[in-house]
């Protein structure tokens, strides 16, 4: 991504929203998602959304784009009041949303992506597709995008499908645009282009509402904030009017004097080795040993390649060369569920696909790696699976109407604690977390985050891989930094800093400046 012309001054902001929300209610079986809420988006500028998971947030997403109708409310849009019965009548409207992972389609072109739908026509009705490709240049050249509108979208990085979801938002003349996590899976020099091109959304006069879990984000680009707790719109106003701890308060409702738990590190004698761990193409020579009761962190910048070790060391791809010992003994790890019968267990960073089956009810998600513990020759006890999965659900404070809701009904925080109490069931010695709290809100990481300690407490080992710094320095007793497959360094917790993460996962030395 490239952007060479500079930003265009802001527009004057307008004094009347473009988009407003009043009284919106929405209720599903058992649970009230929305209560009551409001919400108002300006021309020209960005409107944070905050709030815990399981606060309404994607709940008024999907009433924004057409998905959900709500119970209650009304939608207006330039003072006029209006309904999305569908998601194409709030296309027409003006309103598009980009999500943290980008609804597009692998099999078509970047140009097919950005008009699929709203292709120009030609004679007989049939598709112009010079026009269309032309059309998509322009477009990409106004958000600065270097991107070839024939390419097949599947030929592209997750940053550039970004661009190209964008570019499909500006080709229907968008007027709301609602960002959704759109930097979870960005490296921090894409996310400061994501910035520029914000910026240039905002000098368009596009109304913007920002959805994100990290408050860096938040004050560096939005105006406004609104905040949603427990179905209910707390408070809003200026993003100038309010610090972050004020923010953090309105969302919990309650003060947050510390993120991390106070732990009493007792970690006792080496539970894992990794000797010589390879793999052809993604990582090489990692060794390192792990402790019962420690948290090892792993950090590194995107592409380190910690994922596809943790993911290696799970049985789901396997090393060229290599060895691990539990316990001292050789342990052969050829698929996850030889992982799993040795005591390792893998929670891995995109739970929605790899972590939890998400048409299924949380009692069958948290019971099936257990699945010999609560049947009876060769028979399902639905009694024994319900207690298991209570039992487990309980303990991680688990929030859901019933055990046998969808997984995916769930907010992502919840969904994260589906995923986790699965493996626990398991009763595992070691277990590695990738991301633990990526995209979930602040309450729901202070709660990972303190059940963290309890199981290293409890003497089970932790291997936590986490791109979030300040996670790393609070939660680990020791920290491994991956850069470009390989171990570039290792830190004991007393000490450690910041710049000496950076500098080691980008390639400096410890005297550079």
């Amino acid at each position: 991504m490239n952007f060479s012309s500079e930003i265009a001054e802001p527009v004057e902001v307008a004094a009347h929203p473009v988009l407003r929300l009043s009284g919106i209610t929405k209720t599903f079986p058992g649970v009230r998602a929305l209560s009551g809420v409001e919400l108002a988006l300006y021309p020209g500028q960005v409107t944070a959304l905050v709030g815990e998971n399981g606060a309404g947030k994607s709940t008024l997403v999907k009433i924004l784009t057409g998905i959900y109708q709500p119970d209650e409310g009304r939608i207006e849009v330039d003072g006029t009041e209006i309904r999305f019965p569908t998601a194409t009548a709030a296309s027409n409207a003006g309103v598009t949303a980009i999500h943290q992972e980008t609804v597009l389609f692998d099999d078509l072109s970047v140009a097919e992506n950005i008009y699929l739908g709203h292709a120009p026509r030609g004679r007989f009705g049939l598709i112009d597709w010079a026009g269309m490709n032309a059309g998509a240049q322009d477009i990409l050249t106004r958000i600065g995008a270097r991107l070839d509108p024939r390419t097949p979208l599947r030929d592209l990085g997750i940053a550039s499908k970004h661009l190209v979801a964008i570019a499909r938002a500006l080709s229907i003349e968008a007027r709301v645009v609602v960002m959704d996590e759109p930097t979870a899976a960005l490296s921090q020099a894409e996310i400061e282009e994501l910035y520029e091109l914000v910026d240039r959304l905002k000098s368009d006069g596009k109304a913007i509402l920002f959805i994100s879990h990290k408050f860096d984000e938040i004050f560096r680009i939005a105006d406004r904030y609104t905040v949603f707790r427990d179905g209910e719109m707390v408070d809003d106003g200026l993003i100038a009017d309010v610090s972050e701890n004020q923010l953090v308060e309105k969302m919990v409702g309650r003060a947050v004097d510390t993120i991390f738990p106070e732990r009493h590190r007792a970690v006792g004698d080496e539970i894992l080795t990794v000797a010589g761990y390879a793999h052809p193409t993604e990582f090489a020579d990692i060794n390192f040993k792990l402790r019962r009761g420690e948290i090892l962190g792993f950090y590194g910048l995107v592409g380190a390649g910690r994922s596809e070790f943790m993911q290696a060391l799970f049985g789901v791809t396997r090393p060229s060369k290599g060895a691990v010992r539990i316990d001292g003994k050789i342990a052969v790890i050829r698929s996850p569920a030889q992982a799993v019968a040795r005591g390792i267990v893998y929670v891995p960073e995109d739970r929605g696909k790899q972590g939890a089956i998400t048409a299924m009810p949380i009692f069958q998600n948290v019971t099936l790696p257990s699945l010999g513990r609560t049947s009876r020759s060769g028979f399902l006890n639905l009694a024994e699976e319900f207690a298991l999965a209570r039992t487990y659900s309980e303990r991680l404070d688990l929030r859901a109407a019933a055990l046998d809701q969808p997984v995916g009904e769930l907010s992502g925080g919840n969904q994260q604690k589906v995923v986790i109490a699965k493996w626990l069931a398991t009763r595992p010695k070691v277990i590695i977390l990738d991301e633990p709290t990526k995209g979930i809100d602040v309450g729901s990481k202070a709660a990972v985050h303190a059940f963290m300690a309890e199981l290293a407490a409890e003497g089970l080992s932790v291997i936590m891989v986490s791109s979030e710094i300040p996670e790393i320095l609070g939660m680990s007793d020791r920290v491994i930094v991956m850069r470009e497959g390989r171990i570039a360094a290792e830190f004991d917790r007393e000490g450690l800093t910041p710049e000496k993460l950076v500098r080691a996962a980008a390639g400096y030395k410890e005297s550079a400046a």
